[in-house]
């Protein structure tokens, strides 16, 4: 059977999981890439290195946002989010997110790419990019699953 999630249960699947996919667009151009990612309080939270994406977002902050939980593949939950990019700059907030992003990721084996690297002083360690921390405030939210029943 096919069927709707409500907020609650969105909510539940953006909170179970680490990796959505990201959708921008400017000037006629889509992007879509995977995201590790911190939901709170109707917010995503997020980095990323200096890129296409940023690039993207800054122009045009309307962003879509989706993730899938599948056990199998007539068991699984879908959940997709439309909201606006806003890039995280003042240093309270900054410590914020990066708290946020560190208590999820901490307990997984997690590679450069999951977490932004600084030194004690701010400056980012790695030099060819620097990572930008930003959240996508949720707007609208829906969300589909399908559980193996028939009518």
């Amino acid at each position: 059977m096919l069927g709707s999630l409500t907020k609650n249960q969105c909510e539940r699947v953006l909170l179970s999981e680490l990796v959505g996919r990201i959708g921008c667009h400017v000037s006629g151009k889509m992007y879509i890439v995977p995201l590790s990612y911190v939901f709170e309080k109707g917010y995503l939270y997020a980095h990323a290195k200096e890129g296409l994406k940023i690039t993207m977002m800054r122009k045009n902050p309307n962003v879509c946002f989706q993730v899938d939980q599948i056990d199998d593949m007539v068991h699984w939950r879908s959940v997709v989010i439309w909201g606006k990019f806003e890039e995280i700059t003042t240093p309270a907030a900054q410590d914020k997110t990066l708290e946020l992003l560190d208590d999820r990721f901490k307990v997984y084996n997690t590679s450069e790419s999951v977490k932004p690297v600084f030194n004690t002083t701010g400056q980012e360690l790695l030099k060819e990019k620097k990572p930008v921390l930003f959240r996508i405030a949720v707007d609208e939210m829906t969300g589909r699953f399908e559980n193996g029943e028939s009518k």
